[in-house]
């Protein structure tokens, strides 16, 4: 199965972005505020730089089966921009090239498994002090159905990428991997 596939094959990049980020602040309450703006602007530029394009490349066939409009991201952590005060304005980090479908589904990977943890980060963080007047629109997005929402991208995967396309899909989750650790 691709998810599998796809969850061994990016686990250095996974456990490099926590790091980048200094996740285990997260969990033993000394995470700062400007931690938190770090992450979310890094964020911010990830999905600034990919979501349309990522969007453009996939076919009717996957908008419709991943339900494409409920899992935009940009919206939601340009919210997250502004109430922080932060500049908008889009850094100049090197690019990448979109080369087909199956990396814009690796893409998409990352930005859908950031959910996961981002759903974990804004529920530790609203227990942190100096977070309560926090809105977590982008790593809260989901509230209550991230799981679903998780379970439904990786099943639409696991049932439409066959195994000669997994290097594919690996390759867009490793480019957008890479731009992430790329924006600090």
């Amino acid at each position: 199965m691709i998810s599998e596939y796809l969850k061994h094959h990016t686990a250095q990049y996974h456990d490099a972005a926590e790091k980048l980020f200094n996740s285990e602040k997260i969990f033993n309450k000394t995470f700062t505020f400007e931690d938190y703006k770090k992450m979310v602007y890094a964020n911010y530029l990830m999905l600034q730089h990919s979501e349309d394009r990522i969007f453009n490349v996939l076919s009717e066939k996957f908008s419709e089966k991943l339900h494409l409009k409920q899992r935009r991201k940009l919206p939601l952590i340009e919210k997250d921009i502004e109430s922080l005060s932060l500049e908008p304005g889009s850094a100049v980090i090197s690019s990448f090239d979109i080369d087909n479908e199956y990396e814009a589904l690796g893409m998409l990977y990352v930005i859908e498994g950031s959910t996961l943890g981002g759903n974990v980060i804004a529920k530790q963080l609203s227990k942190t002090e100096g977070f309560d007047e926090v809105t977590f629109h982008f790593f809260g997005c989901y509230q209550e159905n991230t799981g679903s929402m998780w379970k439904n991208f990786k099943e639409i995967l696991d049932a439409e990428v066959a195994e000669e396309n997994y290097d594919k899909v690996l390759s867009g989750a490793k480019k957008l991997y890479s731009f992430l650790l790329n924006t600090h």
